[in-house]
């Protein structure tokens, strides 16, 4: 296993400084708000790039979604449903469709044409948010599973779905608001978070034979499974993983998180995981 630029040591360190800072800045918590979308009925039509089609039981994956859903609002989160979208198989993969920073919500066009039409029913469910809502529109596409944020630094894959005037445009709306945009080239997957996610303290996690640019990460850790590429911070100590990989569940464990895995091994088949189910606000 290479690690580049961090040790398990130094990871705990980081941790508990972090936990620390969070402790301090807690009063200036607000409500954790989960965007969520019920599964088309056409799902398995779902676009494919880098997998293999295999057969998707669509009443599993309602029965999975369900669980996801309940594991969000376990652990402090209030759900919000965003409108339906049947027509597009791809709609319950609402990371997609939005990116949020701070108090501003940026409404996305996605580089595949077959899912522009899910954005209607995000911008209906943001409308009475209280959030300033802006849009990245055509010629410029991003899709929200390019878009990785670790502090104040937004590292956007370069990807078939994201394109090099969709990176321009979230840079130019991201600037003022203190945000950083680093481009990332993506070629092995789907998106950025097909190859990595981050820890509440920062330290950017990835299965290393599907990352392109593990170095342009200042704090990387491998992680021993593809599927435990993705990761959900349910809170600062808690994290929401894939029952795909219970050897980078031992992982996190080991450097003192608490872990919820839960099946999404249906919307797996179609290139999703536990991100890009939903839209964390707060």
């Amino acid at each position: 296993m290479f690690v580049i630029g961090v040790s398990l040591a130094s990871i705990l360190l980081g941790r508990r400084l972090w936990q620390r800072l969070v402790r301090e800045d807690a009063a200036t918590t607000r409500e954790r708000v989960a965007l969520v979308r019920i599964p088309s009925s056409r799902l398995a039509d779902g676009e494919l790039t880098h997998r293999d089609r295999e057969p998707v039981d669509a009443e599993l994956a309602d029965q999975q979604w369900e669980r996801y859903v309940l594991a969000l609002e376990e652990h402090g989160w209030s759900t919000r449903e965003v409108p339906p979208a049947d027509d597009h198989a791809d709609s319950v993969f609402v990371e997609d469709a939005v990116v949020v920073l701070g108090g501003t919500a940026v409404v996305l066009t996605s580089g595949a044409e077959s899912r522009r039409g899910e954005r209607t029913g995000v911008e209906e469910a943001l409308a009475d948010m209280r959030l300033e809502v802006v849009s990245i529109d055509l010629p410029a596409t991003v899709d929200g599973g390019d878009v990785l944020e670790v502090g104040r630094t937004l590292y956007v894959g370069a990807s078939g779905r994201t394109n090099a005037a969709g990176i321009r445009r979230l840079r130019e709306i991201a600037r003022p608001l203190g945000y950083e945009v680093v481009a990332v080239p993506v070629r092995s997957t789907l998106h950025l978070k097909s190859q990595v996610t981050a820890l509440p303290d920062g330290t950017v996690i990835g299965f290393e034979p599907l990352v392109d640019e593990p170095r342009l990460f200042p704090s990387f850790l491998a992680v021993p499974e593809a599927e435990g590429t993705a990761v959900v911070a349910l809170d600062d100590d808690t994290l929401l993983v894939s029952a795909s990989a219970p050897r980078t569940a031992d992982l996190l464990r080991g450097l003192g998180y608490d872990v919820v895995a839960v099946d999404v091994s249906e919307f797996e088949k179609l290139e999703g995981c536990v991100t890009c189910l939903s839209v964390r606000i707060g």
